[in-house]
């Protein structure tokens, strides 16, 4: 049992990653309190230099021992954000020091170092739970029409996620990419593997909706937006078709398709096929429309040189990247996927996107690097 709430809450890595949102959404709510931030004592100076910035953003101190802040007894969550690489040895290292861990998405780069966090986590008893995008709207109403059984028994999912960001239309269509069977970097300054950093959110949100796991997996990866993705071997697009344990059909269509491509933050729809019928959700219906004499949106002409495809919230802001006007969805708000693990930890209850959920979406997402290159379809081991 965790003791009763204010929990204190560590960070590892800081600036230029994730943690720029989940640290706030965490010290927004009452319950919680901002010990520190940690982190390896080997990283890059760029690396410590982010670190250093964003504890002083928040008003913490930069722990340099990492065991020792994790040893502290005010400490009682601790939230992962170092690049994948590192990200599971250091969620393990956390959750074995008997601390509740929040990761960011995805869990690790390898299957052996996802497995590795689910083991440390249930071996210490602790609490784990990934970023997802389960606590959107879109996910919550997908949820409620299944339950609703008004699909009859549901039979095929399928979901499109693509990201506007990033200044488009610069890949050379004439030199396709070969995919290989072992990836061996998933992130770069300049790109990232989009099936490895977009499609673990339908892949997430497919275990969420149906509590089953992928069996077979097919699938491609394409490069037609970005040079920089091409630069690094990397794909900006990727299609999935995977069939569940429960019978369940589905398919995922992701990537990052540049600023100018979406009058939103990209197109996102779920659609859930029943014997019954079939339902479409938008992420941006119901929605307002704008319409008026302002200038017209436009994407950045320089984006900030340590972060071209607009990952992280600072350097979109220092970037000169400009909130989009013309679209905002009408829907009630979600509660912060941060607020859901405070209730779990406070409520002793197991959170509904554990380590477990976020390691078979790295299986998943593996095995369609091995179809897209050797174009067989890959069976998933049965094993819970």
């Amino acid at each position: 049992m965790s003791p009763a709430p204010p929990y204190g809450l560590l960070l590892i890595a800081g600036s230029q990653t994730h943690q720029e949102n989940y640290a706030r959404a965490f010290a927004a709510d009452e319950r919680c309190r901002l010990i520190g931030l940690t982190d390896e004592a080997d990283i890059p100076m760029r690396r410590g230099e982010l670190n250093q910035q964003l504890a002083d953003e928040l008003g913490i101190p930069l722990l340099d021992d990492i065991d020792a802040a994790l040893a502290r007894d005010d400490v009682h969550i601790v939230c992962a954000c170092p690049e994948p690489e590192r990200r599971g040895l250091l969620a393990a290292k956390a959750a074995r020091a008997g601390k509740h861990v929040y990761i960011d998405k995805p869990l690790t780069s390898s299957l052996a170092a996802a497995n590795e966090v689910v083991r440390a986590v249930d071996d210490a008893g602790v609490r784990s739970q990934m970023f997802s995008l389960v606590r959107s709207p879109a996910a919550r109403e997908a949820m409620e029409v299944i339950q609703s059984g008004r699909l009859g028994e549901l039979v095929g999912l399928h979901c499109e996620l693509l990201f506007a960001k990033g200044v488009a239309g610069t890949a050379d269509l004439s030199k396709p990419r070969v995919e290989k069977v072992e990836a061996e970097r998933f992130t770069f300054v300049d790109s990232k593997r989009e099936l490895f950093c977009v499609g673990l959110y339908p892949l997430v949100l497919f275990q969420w909706l149906t509590g089953s796991r992928f069996q077979h997996i097919s699938g491609s990866t394409s490069n037609y937006f970005f040079a920089e993705h091409q630069q690094n071997d990397v794909e900006d697009f990727s299609c999935l078709l995977l069939g569940m344990q429960n019978g369940v059909e589905a398919t995922i269509t992701v990537g990052r398709t540049g600023w100018s491509s979406h009058p939103g933050f990209g197109l996102h729809q779920i659609h859930l096929v029943g014997t019954s019928g079939a339902v479409t959700i938008d992420a941006f219906r119901p929605r307002l429309e704008i319409y008026s004499d302002a200038p017209a949106w436009k994407q950045p002409e320089n984006p900030h040189p340590e972060d071209p495809m607009g990952f992280w919230s600072s350097t979109q802001k220092s970037g000169g990247v400009k909130e989009k006007t013309d679209w905002f969805p009408i829907q009630a708000a979600a509660q912060s996927d941060a607020a859901y693990f405070l209730d779990c930890i406070e409520q002793d209850r197991a959170s509904d996107v554990p380590a477990a959920v976020g390691a078979h979406a790295v299986e998943a997402i593996l095995a369609g690097y091995e179809s897209a290159a050797t174009g067989t379809t890959v069976e998933l081991t049965t094993s819970e």
